[in-house]
């Protein structure tokens, strides 16, 4: 009888120790941290720790995802209680930059509207092939120049194309850290932000 054969036995035979319970201390195998040789038993109680430890870190991390996820909601729903009560469109900007600032801790803001705001034909025409967020490198990318005498200290920035049907205008959100936007972030919340922007400057159009 080969190794193999054992454990196909043992595996045939679950209640095997149940029944033979005095060779769990006399079998000793390898300690999984190396030295001494320890009893089949120290062993299994050692693993079981280790997966416990391995549950709750993480349990842990889902605890955590869910606490930050809910409190990002509770912020997307304040700031679309604040878009909804806009006045007007100079209003809701300057709610959502304040909003985005306060809540979301995005350092520069810019909204652009067509047939409001001056936009390149060029840049309409990206922000129409979009698709939705995009997020990067500032460096090298048209849009920086939105943020104005700010854009040479901006490093990453997220752009949120407005409109479903049709583009109308583009969010640019920008930060001097080069990991806060990146290309492949999730990027949920930001469509569920351009959809509120998006709703309130069309009824306000």
């Amino acid at each position: 009888m080969n190794a193999d054969d054992i454990a196909v036995f043992l595996r045939s035979n679950p209640k095997f120790f149940d029944q033979h319970p005095e060779l769990l201390e006399k079998i000793h195998v390898p300690h999984p941290h190396g030295g001494r040789a320890i009893p089949l038993s120290e062993r299994q109680t050692l693993a079981l720790r280790e997966k416990l430890k391995a549950l709750e870190a993480r349990l842990g991390e889902l605890v955590r995802f869910a606490e930050e996820n809910d409190a990002i909601s509770e912020k997307v729903h304040r700031l679309a209680m604040v878009l909804a009560s806009a006045r007007d469109l100079a209003a809701l900007s300057q709610s959502l930059d304040f909003h985005l600032r306060e809540d979301f801790a995005v350092p520069h803001v810019a909204l652009r509207i067509w047939g409001r705001d001056l936009v390149d034909e060029a840049q309409k025409r990206a922000a129409m092939v979009m698709g939705g967020p995009q997020c990067g490198a500032a460096a090298g990318n048209p849009f920086a120049s939105w943020f104005g005498e700010a854009a040479e200290h901006v490093r990453s920035m997220a752009l949120v194309p407005l409109g479903e049907a049709a583009t109308f205008g583009l969010l640019a959100l920008g930060s001097e850290d080069a990991q806060r936007f990146f290309p492949d972030m999730g990027t949920l919340y930001l469509r569920r932000i351009g959809e509120l922007c998006a709703a309130a400057a069309t009824a306000r159009l």
